[in-house]
């Protein structure tokens, strides 16, 4: 494999530059697609129902959900490390930035032919796990090329500053897309809500707004791949595997602390999405939210971790990413203990441990990218963000199954229904934080773990 350093401009980059907001604009872009279709806009569409109540798109619609997602996150498994690993060895990681990004833009633009009738929902779903798979190939590559645009002292803030901008734009787009298509009776345009066309003509505007806020990194870090790179990419998929399954042997003799990052990343990740996964369902269910009220709560939540993503990326390149992790997982775990203890509270204990939950969340998100950057060979980037997504998806199972196990456990001991127990859900997630932090704090390395 090549380890040719990956090329860097003549000047340290610092937040504020071109190089580096160019590059960040790609995470608001990818908001569009990330965030609103994903969780807030397409998913309840597909869930949506008609003024007589029959659903849209016919009965069962989130089993065909989940089990069209999963297959979608096993092909990520198994291709993301190796797309990673090919533009690593072509230097080629801008031009599939730029391909998986395009394609997550016709993706968005294709939903505009889902119709709200059943015949239309394999189009739905389909369109919605191809999505899925060439947002996360293209996060690899996006994630890889954040060596291009830091130095070791300013990488916490450069990681920072991308995924906080990710948070707020998806809010910005959302606030566009609710007010002016999807919540007044007649939206722009004259758009309204017969046959969807609110909804439909949102995924458009996903679309132009993911090529729009993409377009900036693209034109400011072009590949310049050396002869030597070019060469060592001509080689079959085949091969490409015996390489990639020679590289995990590889780390595991000679970087074990590699591996053990990748397993603890991965479980406290998928607490992470957790948090975020069945936080208005709690919202909603334990602490009396009403509908309103979760999107409002949605949104101040966004925002918060939004800007403090930004904010910790201070502390990253002082405090090192491994002390910001430990210490923002630590927080998490303090403010769930007080959710679950104060639960009879209602909504107020909700607004005040709940956004303290969303403060660290976005923060250890970017710190995880940071420690890892620092981990990584260089000219290697893209296979070990190829790896650390294929671990992510290995473990995505943990966060949901605690949830209910808790809740069933809950239950019975208190002998209620489990609607009555749910609340015992956020000791669930609280698991596999704690597991994710015990991992953590297995990892050692003077490099990565110093402050820049």
């Amino acid at each position: 494999m090549s380890t040719t350093t990956s090329p860097t401009p003549s000047a340290p980059p610092t937040v504020g530059k071109w190089p580096v907001v160019s590059w960040a604009l790609w995470d608001w872009g990818s908001a569009a697609f990330n965030a609103v279709i994903t969780t807030f806009v397409f998913t309840v569409y597909l869930k949506g129902e008609n003024d007589d109540g029959t659903p849209f798109f016919g009965e069962g619609v989130d089993t065909k959900l989940g089990w069209t997602l999963a297959a979608a996150g096993l092909l990520i498994a198994i291709l993301a490390p190796l797309t990673g690993q090919r533009a690593d060895r072509a230097g080629r990681r801008g031009l599939w930035l730029t391909v998986n990004t395009a394609a997550v833009a016709a993706v968005s633009a294709l939903l505009f032919f889902v119709k709200p009738e059943e015949q239309y929902l394999w189009l739905g779903l389909l369109l919605l796990a191809s999505g899925n798979v060439f947002f996360e190939f293209a996060s690899v590559h996006y994630n890889a090329l954040l060596s291009r645009v830091s130095t070791p002292e300013n990488v916490g803030r450069v990681s920072g500053f991308g995924w906080g901008l990710g948070y707020l734009g998806g809010i910005v787009l959302l606030l566009v897309l609710f007010f002016g298509f999807i919540s007044p009776e007649v939206g722009l345009f004259g758009v309204t809500s017969d046959e969807g066309m609110n909804v439909r003509v949102s995924m458009l505007l996903c679309a132009v707004w993911t090529i729009a806020f993409s377009l900036p990194v693209v034109l400011a870090l072009r590949d310049r791949p050396s002869a030597q790179e070019e060469a060592s990419a001509r080689v079959s998929i085949a091969a490409s595997y015996r390489a990639l399954f020679a590289t995990v042997r590889g780390l595991w003799r000679t970087d074990r602390n590699l591996v053990k990052f990748l397993l603890a990343s991965a479980v406290f990740r998928d607490g992470l999405a957790g948090v975020f996964t069945f936080g208005a369902v709690l919202a909603a269910g334990s602490f009396g939210f009403t509908d309103g009220g979760v999107i409002i709560f949605g949104i101040a939540a966004n925002v918060v971790a939004g800007i403090a993503t930004i904010a910790f990326g201070v502390l990253d390149d002082r405090l090192g990413a491994r002390r910001v992790i430990v210490g923002a997982l630590s927080a998490m775990l303090v403010a769930a203990v007080a959710i679950f203890v104060l639960h009879d509270g209602g909504s107020t204990v909700f607004w005040i441990f709940g956004l303290t939950l969303c403060i660290f969340v976005g923060p250890i998100q970017s710190a995880s990218r940071t420690y890892l950057q620092r981990l990584v060979p260089a000219g290697r980037e893209g296979e070990m963000f190829g790896l650390y997504a294929t671990t992510g998806r290995a473990v995505s199972f943990l966060a949901p199954a605690m949830w209910s196990i808790s809740i069933t456990v809950g239950a019975t001991v208190l002998g209620s229904s489990h609607d009555d127990a749910q609340y015992f859900g956020i000791l669930g997630i609280m698991l596999v934080l704690a597991l994710g932090l015990v991992l953590l704090l297995q990892v050692r390395n003077a490099t990565a773990d110093a402050p820049a």
